[in-house]
């Protein structure tokens, strides 16, 4: 039903699973909570925290798996384009520090992507997270349009949304423009919906719908 690997421009989604996501690399990743990582920043308004076991990462991966067998949800491992390497940015964009190198990363582990399927009500709801040495390279909106083209052109349905934690600011910014540029709207703030540790968090929703993709892209 799902796609094994999906290209974009500077990306390639190839499905999460065990065979292509080695599980201890995803496990020194996830658990590096203040190093290099810093994944307590990058899941600071995610619903889940850094992992603190092996046994958690893998059964991370395995969730994805099952998933994906029944139809609920197309997860994928993000990783740049090898030829990612020879997009250079401009020099103000290296100067402000808000944009990553493209030379740096080509080819490796950037992140997750997912695409999660309510049949009932054809919807598809997206989520991703990137670790921070790949933010602010755009990766996030060539995502977004790639699942969104899976959404619609291949699976049929109706309605994509996403949404991000109301205090998030840089994925606000994101999801804005890729929404906009798709021909969406954002819906409004969800009161007490993003559940976080002990706490309970508000969230903007947005959507697009098929025909407002359609309209966009043809």
């Amino acid at each position: 039903m799902f796609p094994d690997r999906i290209e974009t421009e500077r990306l390639v989604l190839e499905r999460l699973c065990h065979e292509n996501l080695d599980l201890f690399e995803f496990y020194a990743i996830c658990s590096d909570a203040d190093g290099p990582e810093a994944m307590d920043e990058v899941t600071r308004y995610m619903p889940w925290e850094p992992h603190e076991t092996l046994l958690e990462s893998k059964e991370y991966i395995d969730g994805v798996e099952e998933r994906w067998e029944e139809g609920e949800a197309a997860g994928y491992v993000i990783r740049p384009r090898d030829d990612e390497s020879d997009e250079v940015p401009s020099a103000s964009e290296s100067a402000s520090g808000e944009y990553g190198d493209p030379r740096d990363g080509a080819g490796e582990y950037a992140g997750n992507a997912a695409l999660h399927i309510d049949w009932d009500r054809r919807t598809g709801r997206l989520g991703t997270w990137l670790r921070k040495r790949f933010w602010g390279r755009g990766y996030s909106g060539e995502r977004a349009g790639a699942l969104m083209k899976l959404a619609f052109e291949r699976l049929d349905l109706e309605v994509v949304s996403v949404s991000h934690h109301a205090d998030n600011d840089r994925s606000r910014r994101a999801i804005e423009k890729y929404v906009e540029a798709y021909g969406g709207r954002r819906e409004g703030l969800l009161r007490n919906w993003l559940p976080h540790g002990d706490e309970v968090s508000d969230e903007y929703r947005y959507t697009i719908s098929q025909a407002e993709y359609r309209d966009a892209t043809e």
